[in-house]
């Protein structure tokens, strides 16, 4: 699956923002035309994305381009999918998926538009992003919902409101929240991704949950400043000790499909398709860095 460690919001209306995002090179840059922008600029907001999923140095750099749209029951979510689909967004992020329902109206509400435009059917991928208690009861249904969907998201501010709570710096109210997700998106084969977090000056506590959600097994995690790409970064990528071991178990399982073998082993221990995966993955990251033990 393609990386997705970091996922950079920018707000739909800040044009100077929008203007050179690509600079900070996170994995993939969401523009925000929902919670970000005022009423009165959500229009002129959505010209801006629109202009700005068009510079090619995006592509260039290999980030890739999302876009949240307001609910499509809103006065602006139409609008907002017709602009950023013609205009050749990546991933449409929804914004409050509760149900399956809801997802597949989007699908088909992009599937209308990819057909007017002439773009390739399915081209425009799903980001369902979970917000409330109703979303986490029905994360599986939304999880197999449709075949755009390429991850699930957690927003825990709307979450911890709805469960009359607040964000502590453990996160505990948060577990079984991630959990649920983290389950329903392997289970349909998705990626997982956390929630921001928005002290952006606790480093140590930005470090602390990214930790976390990473020992978790989420795939990365949205971001509200470029300071925290870096960061994030570096945690998910593999030591030159894992890349070395990987890489020793890799040509450990060559060789034993070279031989026949139906078994493979690495000093004296057997090495399962679990462990390949595993040291498959850690390759993966590897080829966007390695950390400093």
């Amino acid at each position: 699956m393609k990386l997705r460690r970091s996922m950079l919001f920018v707000p739909g209306s800040n044009a100077a923002m929008l203007s050179n995002s690509f600079i900070y090179k996170p994995d993939a840059i969401m523009f925000d035309l929902e919670d970000s922008v005022a009423l009165k600029e959500k229009d002129s907001a959505r010209l801006l994305v629109a202009h700005a999923l068009q510079q090619p140095l995006y592509k260039k750099y290999g980030i890739e381009r999302v876009v949240r749209v307001n609910p499509l029951d809103s006065q602006f979510g139409e609008l907002d999918l017709n602009a950023v689909v013609r205009a050749g967004v990546d991933v449409v992020r929804m914004p409050k998926t509760d149900t399956a329902d809801d997802v597949i109206a989007m699908d088909e509400a992009i599937t209308a538009i990819e057909k007017a435009c002439g773009r390739a059917i399915g081209s425009t991928k799903l980001l369902a992003a979970i917000e409330s208690p109703l979303g986490i009861t029905q994360v599986n249904a939304i999880a197999i919902a449709s075949p755009r969907l390429i991850g699930i998201a957690l927003g825990a501010e709307d979450y911890v409101r709805n469960l009359k709570t607040e964000r502590s710096p453990e996160g505990i109210e948060l577990l079984y929240a991630r959990c649920a997700i983290l389950q329903a998106a392997r289970a349909a084969g998705l990626q997982a991704f956390d929630t921001v977090y928005s002290d952006v000056n606790n480093e140590e506590g930005f470090l602390r949950e990214a930790s976390l959600i990473k020992q978790l097994g989420f795939d990365g995690k949205s971001l509200i400043n470029p300071r925290q790409i870096e960061l994030v970064h570096n945690l998910f990528a593999p030591t030159a000790q894992e890349v070395a071991k990987a890489e020793q178990i890799i040509n450990a399982a060559r060789e034993a499909e070279a031989a026949g073998s139906g078994v493979a082993s690495l000093n004296g221990k057997m090495i399962d398709s679990p462990i390949i995966e595993r040291a498959k993955l850690v390759l993966e990251r590897a080829k966007s860095g390695i950390r400093d033990e």
